[in-house]
């Protein structure tokens, strides 16, 4: 009787025991008002090394004890919503967006001698916590990514509350503008750059190239990173300028906005979106037509030539004609139409391949072939490669073949 009793009562003790843990859930709570959420962040020069310092307080270091680096200082602005003012609901009269984005976020800058020495000054001066969970654009001035972005990865990549779905970006000018943009179709700033780069994507305007993909890809041996180019308009909407194409830790160089077109088609990359002038006559400017390409298929075929990789691409391009710039083209004509086809192949042969050239001048390979000639030539380059700096410097010798397939499939409709 008293075995029974023992064993209940050690089984009572044991489910204590299991559940006692559940009982703490809620001891580390945060209120979401005890936050500061930052939602964007930009990063730029501070201009005068000496004005910085002197608008600088001794947070993190102190002179003559603990001094701080002599030189590399940045500026880095944030937005950080307020509680409560931002809506969830529908739009108040007169539209869903516009006005300043000082009724949703507050916007302020601080200067540092590394990205982590700013946050801690600006720590200092707000209440809350920075709280970094729902930061969605990072903005980098043309001028900070040229210089090093060792410092900016390192930070926000070992900082955990950062999400591998939120974008960094390159700005043209200052960083900074884009933190107090007021763009008339959303009241936060940081969502209308956001959606305008989700929006990109489902347009096939832009490769998907979210953070997490930007590292990954500056980690691999034989890729390089790039990152959206961006600059802010006089109604500060916020255009689309190209690729901020990297070496390392360095941007090299940034391509026009139709490039990007050229980067979706040689990787293949769908849904298509750029629309492309065609001359059939390169004399005669009248002769012009403008064609929608709506889907992309590519193939890449590797060898060894003379001892270097050699690529041959293969690239299938399917396009509407969405306008003709002149009356004396008829469209009834077949001919007319393989004329098109031909036109658009001849020139896109050389556009894909003055874009491949502009990267190989700076040695940056962010097509990744570096990572093809890994994966299906492991000895060839264990042997003769190896390292991602070698690839840089073999990657501006390596040859390439290109062939332009291109199928016109629709010409409109036309009431007669």
């Amino acid at each position: 009787m008293k075995t029974k009793e023992t064993r209940r009562s050690f089984r009572f003790i044991c489910a204590v025991l299991l559940l006692t843990p559940l009982l703490s859930g809620c001891w580390d709570r945060l209120e979401i008002d005890d936050r500061a959420v930052v939602l964007g962040v930009s990063i730029d020069e501070v201009g005068s090394e000496e004005a910085a310092k002197r608008e600088e307080n001794e947070v993190t270091h102190v002179r003559g004890s603990l001094p701080p680096p002599k030189e590399g200082m940045v500026r880095v602005g944030v937005q950080i919503a307020l509680p409560g003012q931002i809506p969830l609901g529908p739009g108040e009269a007169g539209g869903a967006g516009g006005g300043s984005p000082n009724r949703t976020v507050w916007v302020i800058h601080v200067v540092g001698h590394s990205i982590n020495d700013a946050f801690m000054n600006l720590q200092q001066q707000v209440s809350s916590r920075l709280f970094f969970g729902h930061l969605r654009i990072i903005v980098i001035s043309e001028a900070v990514a040229k210089k090093d972005m060792s410092n900016i990865n390192d930070y926000f990549r070992r900082n955990p509350e950062i999400r591998r779905m939120a974008w960094m970006m390159v700005s043209k000018g200052r960083a900074f503008e884009l933190m107090n943009a007021a763009p008339k179709l959303e009241r936060i700033p940081t969502l209308y750059l956001l959606s305008t780069l989700d929006n990109a994507i489902k347009m096939g305007k832009f490769p998907k190239d979210y953070i997490g993909q930007y590292w990954s890809n500056s980690s691999k041996k034989g890729q390089e990173g790039f990152l959206p180019y961006v600059e802010i308009k006089e109604q500060d909407n916020v255009e689309i300028q190209g690729l901020a194409y990297f070496r390392g830790e360095k941007l090299v160089g940034i391509t026009k906005p139709l490039e990007i077109s050229g980067f979706l088609g040689l990787r293949g990359i769908n849904p298509a979106g750029y629309r492309a002038v065609v001359l059939l006559d390169s004399e005669d400017m009248s002769t012009a037509v403008m064609t929608n390409v709506t889907h992309r298929h590519s193939k890449i075929d590797l060898s060894v030539k003379d001892g270097k990789p050699h690529f041959r691409i293969k690239v299938e391009l399917e396009a509407n004609l969405a306008e003709k710039m002149s009356s004396s083209i008829s469209l009834d004509d077949p001919a007319t139409i393989a004329k098109i086809e031909r036109k658009q192949e001849e020139g896109s042969v050389q556009f894909y391949n003055n874009i491949i050239e502009k990267t190989q001048s700076k040695g940056s390979d962010i097509f990744g072939f570096g990572e093809m000639v890994r994966a299906k030539k492991p000895g060839y380059w264990h042997q003769y490669i190896g390292t991602k700096e070698k690839w840089q410097e073999m990657y501006k010798e390596t040859t390439f073949d290109i062939d332009v397939a291109v199928r016109i499939r629709r010409i409109g409709m036309k009431a007669t």
